[in-house]
């Protein structure tokens, strides 16, 4: 079937090897809607750790410019999947991703939890949603792209396997998971970015929904209420339904990539030297070239 040239393609090719082209393929080909809704669980799963959402919450960032954070985040994750890390602009996203981080102190350990939620997240909803489960080779394309986003990044000890690695993502949840004020205001201000897309009329429906795409220990540690099971249960299954739609929809032939089209921040395009808090951007531009 033509539905799955693509899936055949990524068969043929080496997981260490070629995981950027893999990556390519799954996040702008195979499931570009469900890598930006994948995301944006793993952006929610980070604020449920107490120590990244006081970082965040002390910048102010997400309550004065949450659209500008939400959109910088989601740009330059998706430079370095649709081009590749070592590109030039791969290159270039990574730089100033961290000439952005360098302002703050994060511990490794945070570092290495937020870097889990872009490898498992996105599985875990592919498997969950899309019209097909993903193959070994793109389990472990995402592991190798990933770990090599990490020490370009300088993050040390990242586990040295897809196991291990996932382990670690599903451990430090259980022990750094817990309700702070700073977890609640975080997400709330999240919650109305996302809200913020649609008719306001719409919220009292869509903010119950946006609950139900969340696990319970996230729930918990932002505080948010947890929907009834009923409307968890019809969320996933409007999910699982489109997916099963997509399968018998033809292979993309254009590219799904967000950076391919005007986003809320930049309805007219973007440089790199746009991306990072609007009260800093002066400092990271004059620290070194974009």
């Amino acid at each position: 079937m033509k539905r799955f040239e693509n899936l055949h393609r990524i068969q043929q090719l080496d997981p260490e090897r070629d995981h950027c082209e893999i990556v390519h393929i799954m996040s702008g080909y195979e499931f570009p809607w469900d890598t930006t809704r994948a995301l944006e669980i793993a952006l929610y799963r980070t604020f449920c750790v107490p120590s990244v959402s006081a970082l965040l919450d002390k910048t102010g960032e997400f309550r004065e410019h949450g659209q500008k954070r939400y959109d910088d985040t989601a740009l330059i994750v998706a430079e370095f999947m649709k081009w590749g890390y070592d590109s030039e602009r791969g290159r270039e996203a990574i730089r100033r991703m961290n000439r952005i981080h360098g302002h703050f102190e994060i511990s490794n350990d945070d570092y290495l939890f937020v870097l889990s939620t872009f490898i498992f997240d996105p599985l875990r909803w592919y498997d969950r949603f899309c019209w097909r489960e993903t193959s070994q080779n793109e389990k472990l394309a995402m592991y190798f792209f990933w770990r090599e986003v990490g020490r370009r990044m300088n993050i040390k000890d990242i586990p040295d396997s897809y196991e291990k690695y996932q382990q670690f993502y599903y451990d430090y949840q259980r022990q750094n998971f817990h309700f702070a004020p700073t977890n609640r205001a975080v997400g709330n201000a999240t919650l109305n970015i996302f809200l913020g897309w649609f008719p306001g009329i719409l919220a009292p429906l869509l903010k119950p929904g946006i609950y139900a795409m969340l696990e319970e220990p996230m729930l918990t540690a932002f505080g948010f209420p947890h929907p009834p099971k009923i409307l968890r249960g019809a969320v996933a299954a409007g999910l699982k339904a489109r997916g099963m739609a997509l399968r018998y929809f033809p292979d993309r032939r254009k590219g799904g990539f967000i950076t391919d089209s005007p986003q809320r921040t930049y309805p007219k395009g973007y440089k790199f030297s746009d991306f990072g808090p609007s009260h800093m951007l002066d400092s990271l531009n004059k620290s070194g070239k974009s």
